[in-house]
């Protein structure tokens, strides 16, 4: 009695479990013939020669997120639409469309092409600032290549002098500081790797266009001292005939730094520099 009752118990256990299984399995293929069902769904309309049912199965993705199959679709029917009332929002979404699977320069082109065939669209405003937005979003670290910050600014700062009461305005301006502050923070990286390479004429010319280009940079007090380290470190390497006019350099730039930063934190470091170039100087003065 006692083996088959245990008989029974295992095979209900057994039972239940496959049912488990294939409860499980189950559940596991309907998101498959779920996305099956999609794909061939989407084939359907993609194949179809009628652009009504692409326009409105494209307008439906996009509602629903589904962004590249919008993609796919509207771009099949750009050039037919064109012109007609649909048209419009087919280039809107298309644009936008880019933009949300972070495609940023084509994003950018294609809200460009929108402002400039619907100049009097409601939607042009929108669509210039998401010109310069979209360039703002490929913009990448500080350390890298910043051509998309620069047309960013640039594109930026022509949206507010169009559409100076925009309500997009200051998010315009907030977004043109992060940028200069990001243009700034890699010129200054720039400007100080000439000087750790020890390329000491580059780095003068390079923190000279710094301070033109960002005179209110906080950085500026550092790379005017760096100014005066490259130009006592050239002075000292260079042949005896430029030495003399090179140190008294030093001390120029000794006295426009001093002057311009009176409680500046290199106040040892600086006078060691300048008290060293006024002894060259009369050395030189004292051979000749």
């Amino acid at each position: 009695m006692f083996v088959l009752a245990h008989k029974r118990i295992f095979a209900a256990i057994m039972q239940r479990t496959l049912g488990i299984l294939l409860v499980k399995r189950l559940l596991l293929l309907i998101p498959v013939t779920i996305l099956l069902f999609s794909c061939s769904k989407f084939r359907k309309v993609q194949k179809s020669s009628d652009w009504r049912l692409k326009y409105e199965s494209a307008n439906r993705y996009y509602e629903r997120g589904d962004y590249y199959r919008a993609t796919l679709l509207f771009e099949e029917i750009l050039t037919i639409v064109r012109g007609l009332p649909e048209g419009e929002q087919v280039q809107f979404y298309y644009a936008y469309a880019h933009f949300h699977q972070g495609m940023y320069l084509l994003a950018s082109h294609y809200f460009e092409t929108f402002y400039q065939t619907y100049s009097r669209s409601e939607f042009a405003e929108e669509a210039q600032f998401m010109n310069a937005y979209s360039l703002y979003r490929d913009a990448p670290i500080f350390n890298l290549d910043q051509s998309s910050s620069e047309q960013a600014i640039a594109y930026m700062q022509l949206f507010l002098n169009k559409n100076p009461n925009s309500e997009y305005r200051v998010e315009a301006s907030e977004i043109i500081d992060r940028l200069q502050v990001k243009l700034e923070r890699k010129s200054y990286e720039s400007a100080k790797q000439y000087h750790q390479l020890r390329y000491h004429k580059a780095a003068i010319i390079a923190f000279e266009n710094f301070r033109q280009d960002f005179p209110s940079s906080a950085f500026n007090e550092e790379l005017s001292f760096l100014k005066l380290d490259s130009q006592y470190k050239l002075a000292r390497q260079s042949i005896l005939s430029k030495q003399e006019e090179r140190f008294k350099k030093v001390v120029q730039y000794y006295n426009e730094f001093m002057s311009k930063y009176p409680n500046n934190s290199y106040q040892k470091e600086a006078k060691e520099i300048y008290n060293s170039s006024e002894s060259q100087i009369s050395k030189l003065a004292n051979n000749n």
